[in-house]
């Protein structure tokens, strides 16, 4: 229960007690990982503010609407007064309409010029391109490099360097989804049939949160991503070593690992530098770099990993990953060889 410091009326503790909401909402919001009411990036920033700025116009204006109410109720006259003094209520009402009408054009200008800030990253093209496939349920995410040799491909983590914007090109694989990184960006859709395109720019390096917002199916809830901040020199070592080949198993449970994977899983997925091409699954060629599994489903690790594949409906009913016909030892086996996928 909250305690007040001294002994409060109900109209000050209702104050006291919106005050501190406010005071906390910055802290709490900033725990959440979808939320929208902080920023860390250029585009986000003046978005955050319009926001912030509106809902406390908004709480201004249920406050003072309340307090009128409560005082109109409180004074309420007897119908002797009202004949001897007819109310001037229309006075008030012409006072609330202009107030209104400053404040909502206000509101209205402040939107306008934070639609101009974000709709371009500025006057230079940005530098990197990043093509974003929403499939069900998953992202395929598709660097794009001048060289064409430098070009590759990864799944449900979207790695990008600070400071810069980077230029997103959003693909609809099968169905309307909706490509959302609340803290950086909002939202926008991937289309079958065209191609969307939105800009984005970090401030700092760090983990973001994004998530699907347009449903899909029935794993919709379960289609997210990690857009991982990284320092320029940082990203540039990664976006090198995402372009290696897999390294060749060295023990014969991963080397038979691999050929178990090449013959029941490389029509789906593709893992580059072996005989696995297949280009209707993530690919899985840096499996082990990643944070999670199944679209942020699952933590990657050994267990879930192991469990991912020997069942992956019990894990995400309705994905189109079925259930290998394979025996324990051959599920070990693949295992022994995802996990040198690094």
């Amino acid at each position: 229960m909250l305690r007040y410091p001294w002994r409060a009326t109900p109209l000050q503790k209702l104050i006291f007690s919106i005050a501190l909401g406010l005071a906390l909402a910055p802290v709490a919001a900033n725990a959440a990982p979808l939320t929208y009411l902080v920023g860390h990036g250029t585009k986000a920033y003046p978005v955050v503010a319009l926001t912030w700025g509106v809902l406390v116009i908004s709480i201004a204006v249920v406050i003072i609407i309340a307090l009128l109410l409560a005082v109109a109720v409180w004074r309420r006259r007897t119908a002797a007064t009202e004949i001897a003094h007819p109310p001037g209520g229309l006075r008030w009402v012409w006072i609330g309409t202009g107030i209104s009408t400053v404040v909502l054009l206000i509101s209205c200008v402040w939107t306008m010029v934070v639609l101009a800030q974000v709709s371009t990253a500025g006057k230079k093209p940005p530098p990197y391109v990043i093509e974003i496939t929403g499939r069900q349920w998953w992202w395929e995410v598709h660097y794009v490099s001048s060289e064409a040799s430098r070009n590759f491909t990864t799944a449900n983590e979207i790695h990008v360097p600070t400071g810069t914007p980077i230029e997103f090109k959003l693909i609809g694989g099968d169905v309307i989804h909706s490509f959302w990184i609340p803290q950086l960006s909002g939202k926008t859709d991937t289309i079958p049939g065209q191609t969307n395109e939105m800009w984005l720019e970090a401030s700092k390096p760090g983990t973001y949160a994004g998530q699907c917002t347009e449903y899909c199916g029935p794993q919709h809830a379960h289609m997210k991503m990690l857009l991982i901040v990284q320092t320029l020199h940082d990203f540039h070592a990664w976006w090198n070593h995402q372009l290696a080949l897999a390294a060749q198993p060295a023990s014969a449970s991963a080397r038979a690992g691999l050929n178990t994977f090449t013959v029941h899983c490389g029509a789906c997925h593709a893992v580059r530098g072996t005989d696995a091409a297949g280009v209707y699954g993530p690919d899985l060629s840096h499996l082990m770099t990643r944070k999670t599994i199944a679209a942020g489903t699952l933590p990657n690790n050994q267990a879930y990993l192991l469990g991912w594949i020997s069942d992956p409906q019990g894990k995400k009913p309705g994905s189109f990953m079925p259930r290998p016909d394979l025996t324990g030892p051959e599920l070990q086996n693949v295992r022994s060889f995802l996990l040198t996928l690094k």
